[in-house]
């Protein structure tokens, strides 16, 4: 069973002839063979090198453009993609490997194909109008399901190590408490902030002391969309509150480190529902 939902994704200008993952799927064999840590994370490492086969309806569309005083008519496509449904009732992306692995789906014959690749499609699981549980590889058949918890988690953590600094170096050996002063002002500033940021649900603080002696703010974030841009908006609002001898060092709270460091800890910050 499946339906169509309006999505937006990054494509690419392979031919779908060409998208083949042998090593993707040999690993997903392997992993089905034996699903220890290690084949699962080889598995993952060769999600992330892959492109996809992702099934389309494209529909062109023209819209009025006020530009200047004027109305001009614009032409752009909008893409529609099918969900396929599990036992559960839950709707997945269906993304495929090559175009054998597609052609196993009946009734896709006429559809367009979009080539894309993970973080497109994990884009796409967290938009909150997709209203989707995650995305599945083949499910016709060597088959495996990323629910939205997983990508979620994935994205983060890869979008993470891409931001320049904001880092604690692995093996850092750090210490977490309590700042020995709030800091009201930066406190208030951030609530402020968060209130016009709906994709922010919670924020945490923590001092963080390293091993050099410095020490920073330590704010944990559990929100979904571009890090980038969430993390560069928290810090435009903190940096004009911070004192000289004190940083600011930002985590997705989706991040062990990050969860495991604010357990037990109230948020300063929640979404109201």
């Amino acid at each position: 069973m499946s339906e169509l939902t309006n999505a937006k994704i990054e494509g690419s200008k392979i031919p779908v002839e060409d998208i083949k993952n042998p090593d993707l799927t040999a690993a997903i064999e392997t992993m089905q063979t034996e699903g220890t840590k290690e084949n699962i994370d080889a598995m993952v490492e060769e999600v992330f090198k892959a492109k996809f086969i992702l099934p389309a309806k494209v529909t062109p569309v023209t819209k009025a453009v006020t530009e200047h005083g004027r109305t001009i008519m614009q032409q752009s496509t909008q893409m529609q993609f099918k969900l396929i449904q599990n036992g559960n009732k839950e709707m997945f992306f269906a993304i495929f490997t090559d175009i054998e692995e597609l052609n196993k789906w009946k009734g896709t014959e006429a559809d367009s194909k979009v080539v894309t690749d993970f973080d497109s499609v994990a884009s796409m699981v967290m938009d909150p109008k997709a209203n989707v549980a995650g995305f599945v590889i083949n499910p016709f058949g060597k088959s495996v399901a990323f629910p939205k918890g997983m990508v979620h988690s994935i994205k983060q953590l890869r979008d993470f190590a891409k931001i320049d600094g904001n880092k604690i170096e692995p093996g850092a050996k750090v210490q977490l408490g309590d700042p020995e002063e709030y800091p009201i002002d930066l406190m208030a500033a951030l609530i402020n902030h968060f209130t016009t940021e709906p994709n922010v649900n919670a924020a945490f603080l923590r001092l963080l002391k390293q091993e050099d002696g410095r020490q920073s703010y330590f704010i944990v974030v559990d929100f979904v969309g571009n890090m980038q841009e969430t993390f560069d908006a928290i810090k435009k609002v903190a940096d004009p509150l911070l004192d000289e001898d004190i940083d600011l060092t930002m985590m997705p709270y989706s991040i062990e480190f990050a969860s495991n460091a604010v357990r037990g800890v109230q948020p300063f910050y929640t979404k109201q529902r």
